[in-house]
């Protein structure tokens, strides 16, 4: 099997492991402590010493590696990405019945593409928050579907097209003729508690079919949730592939970047400037010092991009047109929805001649709205410079999306060399 073929492997094992944010937080962490990272509590006191440190808070984690010669003056070398992708919630008082079908409440996540979710296996996974105050994460099997209406009753479909009431037309079902049962029975059954220990909840719905490779020449990868624990999982490869500089090498995802990363746990949240101004002042740095650490750092905002979808390719722009298995996107916006600018562009073709692969240009169509990522956020709120790049997909927000087999290791080359140059 080809290195790519390899390196797909483990990103659907990452995923798989991953049906929510705070699974691929955890299995992130799981990954870090088997290279030997420490974790630190937020709540307990800094560790300074040098080698790999990560912090979980919620769906998101950071960690990040303090070289032996460590000194009180040293940039960052930031991978960011996130952790969460577009779907659906369960509901408070999830359990309706009608005409002889158990049904679940479900909230809509971020802007998924909805018909995608329809007539699919799918899960319940996350976190449970239980009576005595610890956490619990779980996931179920496929234990439910949302059926789509057949043609024979919505004749007009293929001429008008789909049209789904968020609120009507998406509630999965899950069981029939057994009014009386209850969902977060059958999730604590799953997780080995009690339903009535169980007093709050984070639960997503997940598509339960396995990533698959296929093409004639092995060439396409379909999945759940590329966006973006592609990304996630690259930096967390180049960090583990990476030996240490002088600098302070960090990964960083973000949970609720769907949302607009409004949260605690979220790239507009204090979490990342937290850290960062907790291992400067571990290491003894001035206030000056850490300003002046910041000036000389820089953050690779990694997320997926669009490739140009040959059905509709007046939807892109007519210059730029990136292709699965063309290498990475460096993705540019004038209007800052990507944080890129002359000198993040320059850096990104300089990281990726040294590790010896091909980038192209994303750019929308000005026809077209934008959409953003945490790069502009993280610059904004800290003053790192930044630079917004991902590999190239198709279906994005789908429940299941596309890339090349050859662009996750790709990426996953560029933030090596990313992380190992001294710029």
């Amino acid at each position: 099997m080809s290195s790519e073929l390899d390196h797909v492997t483990d990103l659907a094992a990452f995923v798989e492991a991953s049906p929510s944010s705070h699974h691929a937080a955890a299995e992130g962490a799981r990954r870090l402590a088997a290279e030997g990272f420490a974790e630190q509590e937020e709540s307990a006191e800094w560790s300074s010493e040098p080698g790999g440190h990560y912090v979980v808070r919620d769906g998101a984690l950071i960690a990040w590696r303090i070289p032996e010669s460590s000194r009180t003056l040293l940039p960052f070398r930031i991978l960011g990405s996130h952790t969460d992708s577009t779907g659906f919630m369960l509901k408070p008082r999830p359990d309706v019945s009608g005409y002889g079908w158990q049904q679940l409440g479900i909230e809509i996540y971020g802007a998924p593409l909805l018909n995608s979710w329809l007539d699919r296996e799918l899960g319940l996974a996350g976190r449970l928050v239980l009576s005595d105050g610890s956490t619990q994460l779980v996931r179920t099997e496929a234990i439910m579907r949302i059926p789509q209406l057949a043609i024979h009753l919505d004749r007009s479909v293929n001429d008008d097209g789909l049209k789904l009431d968020k609120q009507l037309h998406t509630a999965p079902i899950w069981s029939v003729g057994h009014p009386g049962i209850r969902v977060l029975d059958h999730v604590a059954k799953v997780a080995g508690c009690s339903a009535v220990d169980i007093d709050g909840y984070d639960l997503r719905v997940y598509d339960t079919a396995h990533p698959a490779v296929f093409g004639p020449h092995r060439e396409f990868f379909a999945s759940p949730r590329l966006d973006n624990l592609s990304s996630m999982h690259a930096s967390l490869v180049a960090m583990s592939n990476s030996g240490e500089n002088d600098a302070i090498q960090m990964i960083v995802a973000f949970d609720h970047e769907e949302l607009g990363s409004a949260s605690r746990s979220g790239a507009s949240g204090p979490l990342l400037a937290d850290v960062l101004a907790r291992i400067c002042a571990g290491l003894g740095a001035t206030l000056d010092q850490r300003h002046r650490s910041i000036a000389e750092s820089f953050c690779l905002s990694a997320d997926t991009g669009h490739a140009i979808h040959p059905n509709y390719p007046n939807r892109h722009d007519p210059a730029n047109q990136p292709l699965l298995n063309s290498g990475p996107l460096l993705k540019i916006n004038a209007n800052q929805r990507y944080a890129t600018d002359g000198r993040g562009a320059a850096l990104w073709r300089r990281i990726c001649r040294k590790a010896g692969i091909p980038t192209q240009e994303f750019v929308s169509n000005n026809a077209m709205p934008c959409g953003s990522t945490i790069g502009p956020l993280t610059a904004t709120r800290l003053g790192i410079a930044t630079v917004d790049v991902g590999t190239p997909t198709l279906s994005m927000h789908s429940a299941r999306e596309l890339t090349g087999t050859d662009d996750p290791l790709a990426l996953t080359r560029a933030m090596e060399a990313f992380l190992a140059s001294e710029y």
